[in-house]
């Protein structure tokens, strides 16, 4: 019989973040049965969780940024891998100004806490951590985007961005420690589950299993990605919950290799092989290139001898994630960038390649398509003049108005339409934070709107199915692609005027009309049926 011996699923190395410190107040140090022990009094959990969502909104670690830069000076990287890397910096330097948060989608609130059994906070945790995030939702200038069913089929938002994911783990000492993770409906969409058979684990297999899925996520949650893969598991919801753990970079600092016992691991030359894999897609950071990824983490859990759990999910360009920490001392929370302009290049656009073409959306609609189809897809564009926001829900109302009526509205017929959802406006400002949301959510409705006279150019994120494609060629219609992910430089560069058209009662969701200057876009589909992504297997 093999002995007992105990051994951590993930051993933890110290930590070396960077923290600062939000205050000393609210936190006790104490001695209990000769033990060090803290009291926490609550109000430390709500102001740190204020102040968290508030930060990662806002600012991003050095190390991404650093990796955006990265690709702007390596000379292998694509003209328009260099165009989203500097876009993307330039769009965090917007934010940081702490006034534009960085991604419209400002997120699902997470909290991961593990609570040392020698802290007593005297309350509930949960719903102190959740005070904290009502106050950074409802305060400041972030976007609700949760959704309570009243029924299977009916629901509303809550107007709050509540509830949050909040877990809570025990753990020893006398710290209180944290993740707070602000996660995008984008790039949560892109997190896979497989169950595979065991045989894929043979030597060769592995990486071809993998090429699918990982290609599969596309350009719609905003690359370049820090992609995380896990092989293995207990449950599926272990190697979900390492997934997450994993494209947060949470778990980078695993040994590099196992042991009988089963612990935890990282695979640093299948992270290489897998990372070259995605460089040689061609889809690169949203418009073709090598850069898919910044960088990947593929973590080897031990497994049942019967099942072969596999998940692929990736952190996006609003990579926003951050620790944080409750001891004796104080509250601490990471440091993030505050000076991003550090890591953007001295000189301007010209790191691009070609200029872009005018368009103006003033005209009627026909001769912008007839514009249009004088350029190939890849053409990059900067489109001025009026816009119609319709996404998720409107498209619904939408779908029921022509149904109803014969007829979609004018607006929808007589400009483009741009898949977005802003978030709140701030005092000054034209609008919120207001990037692109992901196509292909609309895909099912192309069709029949285009058949309509409606959504002959439509402006996105993300590649778009085989259906759109065709609706494209049969009816003479466009998709441009926009970058995902710089919300908050688009609105303070290039969004002029925003009112709302209709559905106000929906929110972000309601139509609105909006006034362009110089917006960036790309043609991604034509009405010849050219699509821009075919290439990569995405279409």
């Amino acid at each position: 019989m093999t002995a007992f011996r105990y051994s951590e699923l993930f051993p933890r190395e110290a930590d070396s973040t960077a923290y600062r410190k939000l205050t000393g107040d609210h936190v006790e140090g104490l001695t209990l049965r000769g033990r060090s022990a803290l009291a926490v009094d609550p109000v430390a959990l709500e102001h740190l969780a204020f102040t968290a969502f508030q930060d990662v909104s806002h600012f991003l670690r050095p190390s991404h940024l650093a990796q955006l830069r990265t690709i702007l000076d390596d000379p292998e990287a694509s003209s328009n891998d260099r165009y989203v890397a500097l876009t993307l910096l330039k769009n965090a330097n917007t934010a940081a100004g702490g006034v534009l948060p960085m991604c419209q989608d400002t997120g699902t609130a997470i909290v991961l806490g593990h609570k040392g059994e020698q802290v007593w906070t005297g309350g509930n945790d949960r719903e102190a951590l959740s005070r904290g995030i009502y106050r950074a939702y409802t305060e400041t200038n972030l976007r609700y985007s949760q959704l309570a069913p009243l029924s299977m089929y009916e629901e509303v938002n809550t107007r709050t961005n509540l509830p949050a994911q909040i877990d809570l783990y025990a753990d020893d000492g006398d710290a209180f420690e944290f993740l707070f993770i602000a996660k995008g409906g984008g790039s949560a969409n892109k997190s896979f589950f497989y169950q595979a058979m065991p045989s894929v684990m043979r030597t060769g297999r592995l990486l071809e299993f993998l090429e699918e899925p990982i290609r599969s996520i596309g350009t719609a949650a905003c690359p370049p990605y820090h992609l995380a893969v896990v092989i293995g598991g207990l449950s599926a919801e272990m190697t979900m919950k390492t997934l997450k753990l994993a494209s947060c970079r949470e778990l980078d600092d695993l040994p590099a290799d196992g042991t009988e016992q089963g612990r935890a691991f990282r695979d640093r030359d299948m992270e290489q092989a897998v990372l070259e894999m995605t460089r040689s897609f061609g889809i690169g950071a949203q418009f073709g290139g090598r850069y898919f990824c910044h960088d990947v983490r593929v973590i080897r859990l031990p497994r049942h001898g019967a099942s072969l759990p596999i998940a692929v999910g990736v952190s996006c360009g609003a990579d926003r994630q951050a620790r944080a920490k409750i001891t004796a001392d104080g509250v601490f929370l990471e440091e993030l960038e505050r000076n991003p302009a550090r890591f953007l290049p001295e000189v301007g656009d010209e790191v691009l390649e070609g200029e872009a073409v005018e368009i103006d959306l003033d005209r009627p609609m026909a001769e912008i398509r007839a514009e249009l189809a004088k350029h190939p897809v890849r053409t990059r564009l900067s489109l001025s003049g009026p816009m119609v926001v319709a996404r998720d829900m409107a498209h619904g109302m939408l779908k029921d108005h022509l149904e109803r009526e014969g007829a979609l509205p004018d607006y929808i017929r007589n400009h483009p339409v741009y898949y977005a959802g802003p978030a709140k406006t701030p005092a000054g400002f034209a609008t919120g934070s207001f990037g692109p949301t992901t196509a292909g959510r609309m895909d099912s409705y192309v069709d029949q709107f285009q058949a309509a006279g409606g959504s002959l150019v439509m402006l996105a994120k993300g590649n778009r199915s085989r259906a759109v494609v065709d609706a494209c060629r049969t009816h003479g219609g466009f998709y441009l692609g926009s970058i995902g992910g710089p919300g908050a430089e688009l609105a303070a560069r290039n969004i002029r005027q925003v009112e709302c058209l209709a559905y106000e009662e929906l929110g972000m969701e309601a139509v609105w009309r909006i006034e362009v200057e110089d917006f960036p876009a790309f043609v991604v589909i034509d009405d010849k049926g050219n699509d821009f992504f075919e290439e990569f297997g995405l279409s």
